[in-house]
C-alpha cells in the first residue's frame, strides 16, 4: 500500500507538535491495514485537530466543534462497509462530551482518536477538560477550579470496549492505530502530545514525564473485560430480523358522498381523559371514508393526564395547503379547560358556526349557534361525550354521515371496544 497522505497539503502544525506524529503514525495505520482511500472516512471538528480531514486523501467530513461523532454515527449507518475514524482535540471532547458517552454506549464500529494536549491550543491556550489543576494556562486560575477529566476512566464506566492511552511519539503509535481501527467495535484512543505552541510555554512537561505520567494514570490498554460485546450494527440487524414486520399504512376507502363542499375547520376542546386526540382521529377517518381530504393537530400539556386536550381538524374536498384553523365551522366543547384554552376563538364565530357543548359549561359570548346537551342525562361518560358529539353532529346532517362516522369508528377500533363506540352513537342517532 502507498501514502494516503494528501502531498498537496502537508501537515502545517507548530514544530514539536503531537499532532505531526499521529498524522505519520495514522498514515501507516492505514497502509499497514492496506485499506484505500476510498474505504475510509476521516471525521473532524474544530481546532488544530481539525485539520486532519485536509491531510489525507480519503473521504472526509469537517462538521461542528464537539459533533464529530454525531456525523460519524450517520456516516457509519449509512455506510458500514467505510472504516471511519474521528479526530478531535480535548476541546472537542469537552464541547462534545455527551456525544462521547452515548459512543462508548452505542458501540457502533468506529474509532475515535483524541488528541489530548490540554488545552485550546488554536483559541488561546485556554483550558480545556483534560488541563490538569496545576496546570496554567491563558485562562487564569479556572483550570484549579475543576477536576481534570480522564476520558479512559469515563470511557470505561460508559461501556467503551477498547480504551487505550498512549503518546503520541510513542514508538509504537502506528501499531496501536492499527489495533483500534481494526477493533471490531467502538475503540477510542487518548493520545497525548505537547502543544508548543501554547501549552509548554508556561508548563514545564517533558515526552519524558508525559510517557510517565500515562504509566501512572491508566492502566487500560485495549480491549476491555467486561464491556466488549457485539457490535452495534451486527446487533441491530440481528434483532430487527427478529422483530415482527411493520404494519402497512391504513387504506381507507372512499365509501360515500360527504355533505360539505368546501373547506370545514373542526375544533375539539376537552380534557385529558376524554379522548378528544383520538375522537380527532375518529372525524379525520371518517372524512377520508367520504372522500375528503383531512388534516389534524393536537394540543395538550406535557402532563397529558391532566389539563387542557384540544385537536384541530380540517376537512376538504381539495388538497389541504395550510393545517392551521382560523375560524372554526365547527367546535365541540366537552370540557372548561379545552374552552378556556381557546376562549378567544368564540368572539370569532360567525352566525353559521354551530356549537355543540356540555350544558354544563359556560361559554365565552358568541354569535354561533350553540346545542346545548345534557350527557348526564342521555347517560353519556365524559369520556363517551366527544365521541357523541359527533354523533349529535350527524344529526345536523351537515358535516359528516352516520355511514361515514360508523367507517371511521370501524377503522380506529376493534372488538369490544368497536362495540362500545358504536352503541353511544346508536345512543344518540336512534333516539
Amino acid at each position: 500500500m502507498t501514502s494516503l497522505l494528501n502531498r498537496d497539503r502537508p501537515p502545517v502544525f507548530c514544530p514539536g507538535c503531537g499532532h505531526e506524529a499521529v498524522v505519520r503514525g495514522l498514515d501507516q495505520a492505514l497502509q499497514t491495514l492496506k485499506l484505500p482511500g476510498n474505504q475510509v472516512a476521516i471525521v473532524s471538528d474544530i481546532g488544530c485537530s481539525g485539520l486532519f480531514d485536509t491531510f489525507f486523501n480519503t473521504h472526509a467530513f469537517h462538521g461542528l466543534h464537539g459533533r464529530a461523532l454525531t456525523y460519524a454515527t450517520g456516516i457509519k449507518m449509512a455506510r458500514p462497509d467505510l472504516k471511519v475514524i474521528v479526530v478531535m482535540g480535548d476541546g472537542g471532547l469537552g464541547i462534545g462530551g455527551a456525544h462521547v458517552l452515548s459512543s462508548c454506549r452505542r458501540n457502533l464500529d468506529i474509532t475515535l482518536l483524541i488528541l489530548n494536549n490540554f488545552n485550546y491550543g488554536m483559541t488561546g491556550g485556554q483550558c480545556s477538560a483534560t488541563t490538569p489543576t496545576t496546570g496554567l494556562t491563558a485562562s487564569g486560575f479556572l483550570s484549579e477550579l475543576e477536576a481534570s477529566l480522564d476520558i479512559c476512566r469515563v470511557a470505561v464506566a460508559a461501556g467503551a470496549p477498547y480504551v487505550h492511552r498512549t503518546i503520541a511519539t510513542g514508538r509504537k503509535l502506528a501499531e496501536d492505530l492499527a489495533l483500534a481501527i481494526r477493533y471490531p467495535g467502538f475503540s477510542l484512543m487518548d493520545i497525548w502530545g505537547l502543544c508548543p505552541g501554547r501549552y509548554t510555554k508556561k508548563n514545564r512537561i517533558t515526552l519524558a514525564q508525559m510517557e510517565e505520567d500515562i504509566k501512572e494514570s491508566c492502566a487500560i490498554s485495549g480491549p476491555v473485560a467486561g464491556n466488549e460485546r457485539e457490535e452495534y450494527a451486527a446487533h441491530y440487524h440481528r434483532l430487527a430480523s427478529n422483530a415482527p414486520a411493520a404494519s402497512k399504512p391504513l387504506n381507507v376507502a372512499a365509501i360515500c358522498e360527504a355533505p360539505i363542499h368546501k373547506r370545514c375547520d373542526v375544533l375539539l376542546l376537552g380534557s385529558a381523559g376524554q379522548y378528544i386526540n383520538t375522537v380527532g382521529e375518529i372525524l379525520c377517518l371518517a372524512g377520508m371514508s367520504g372522500g375528503l381530504h383531512v388534516s389534524q393537530k393536537n394540543d395538550y400539556p406535557i402532563t397529558v393526564l391532566r389539563g387542557h386536550s384540544v385537536a384541530e381538524v380540517v376537512l376538504d374536498r381539495r388538497t389541504i395547503e395550510y393545517t392551521g384553523i382560523g375560524t372554526p365551522a365547527v367546535v365541540v366543547c366537552v370540557a372548561a379547560e379545552g374552552v378556556a384554552r381557546r376562549k378567544k376563538v368564540f368572539g370569532t364565530l360567525s352566525e353559521e358556526a354551530v356549537v355543540v357543548k356540555d350544558s354544563k359549561i359556560e361559554l365565552p359570548e358568541t354569535r354561533a349557534k350553540v346545542r346545548n346537551i345534557d350527557f348526564a342525562d342521555l347517560k353519556i361518560r365524559s369520556s363517551e361525550q366527544a365521541l357523541a358529539a359527533l354523533a349529535i353532529l350527524v344529526q345536523e346532517g351537515a358535516l359528516l354521515t352516520r355511514e361515514m362516522l360508523v367507517a371511521g369508528l370501524g377503522h380506529r377500533y376493534k372488538g369490544k371496544m368497536l362495540d362500545e363506540a358504536l352503541a353511544v352513537v346508536a345512543r344518540i342517532c336512534d333516539r
